[in-house]
Order: C-alpha cells, then sequence, then structure tokens
C-alpha cells in the first residue's frame, strides 16, 4: 500500500512521514522528489522549466518506482509529495492502479497564515521564496479538485506531526 502524503510546503508532510514510518510495520518513506532530482542531474538538461513536475518522464517514473519497491519489500510505502496539477495526480493515481497498488491520500492542510509562518520560519530550510510561491496554487487546488480527491484532509494547524501521524496510523489500522 501507499500512504500519500500531499500538501503544500509547510503543511508538516516530511515531519509526519518519518513518524509515521515508525507507526507502521514494514513502513518506508520514498520522496518521490528524489526522481525529480534525478532527472535535474540529466546532462545536458532537460528543457527549462520552474517545477520537475512539469517533465512528461517525472509521473510515470515515480510510478514505477513505488510499485517495483513494493514488490521488491512489500510493506507500506509513505510518500511525502506535493501534487497540486489535477491532471498529473490523475496520471500518478491511475499508474498505481493498473498494478493494483491501493493508495490512502491524505491532504495537510493548514491555513496560509499558519503555511507562510512555518515556511518564513522554517530553521531546517530557512525562508523560500519557491515555497512561498506554492501557497496561492495550493489553495487554488483545494478549493476546486484537491480536497475532493482525498481519502482525508488534516487540518495540521493547531496539531503537532506527532498527533497527525498518530491519527493516521490509526485510521489505517494500525
Amino acid at each position: 500500500m501507499i500512504v500519500w502524503l500531499n500538501g503544500t510546503h509547510g503543511a508538516g508532510k516530511t515531519t509526519t512521514s518519518a513518524l509515521l514510518q515508525q507507526l507502521i510495520p514494514h513502513a518506508r518513506v520514498f520522496d518521490a522528489e528524489k526522481v525529480g532530482e534525478t532527472l535535474m542531474d540529466i546532462r545536458p538538461g532537460l528543457p527549462a522549466t520552474d517545477n520537475f513536475q512539469h517533465w512528461p518522464p517525472w509521473r510515470p517514473l515515480v510510478v514505477e518506482t513505488a510499485r517495483r519497491v513494493l514488490d521488491y519489500t512489500g510493506g507500506t510505502l509513505v510518500m511525502p509529495m506535493t501534487v497540486l496539477v489535477e491532471q498529473y495526480w490523475r496520471e500518478i493515481s491511475a499508474g498505481l492502479a493498473q498494478y493494483a497498488v491501493p493508495v490512502r491520500h491524505f491532504v495537510l492542510h493548514a491555513d496560509q497564515d499558519t503555511l507562510r509562518g512555518r515556511i518564513e520560519g522554517d530553521t531546517v530550510m530557512g525562508p523560500s521564496a519557491f515555497r512561498l510561491a506554492y501557497l496561492e496554487p495550493y489553495a487554488e487546488a483545494a478549493r476546486t479538485w484537491l480536497h475532493d480527491e482525498a481519502d482525508e484532509v488534516i487540518d495540521t494547524t493547531h496539531r503537532t506531526p506527532a498527533q497527525i501521524a498518530r491519527h493516521i496510523a490509526r485510521s489505517l489500522g494500525h
């Protein structure tokens, strides 16, 4: 099974995924951003874009990597990855469905002020214009399709990552 943690920067995906992995037997964390980083390392570079998710190979490579890891290891893959383009989410979820890989899709949500404060106050990554630029696209996706596509939307505004991880683990039967 895949537990997909979606939501924008500052929602708590990365921290929650590490905590969730500890609560689910035989779970591993797979950050699909690493697939994008691999594509960014190709020389000469792929066509210029502001986001590796726009490269057509990224989505099927995420599907193939996830399903092959699951075929190899079994268990659960916890995937903290923001996907805000509906077509991209549909490609990924359809690709995983083609291989009969069950996906539980959780959207971690917080209000815009909370997200902005978390991004600007991030002591690990530091403030990031790139991350801030995704606040409005997230809000638009949340309004138009993303929350409807989630198995559950979890408000992280007043909850710790540990509380969120325990909630998700319980909802998965752990």
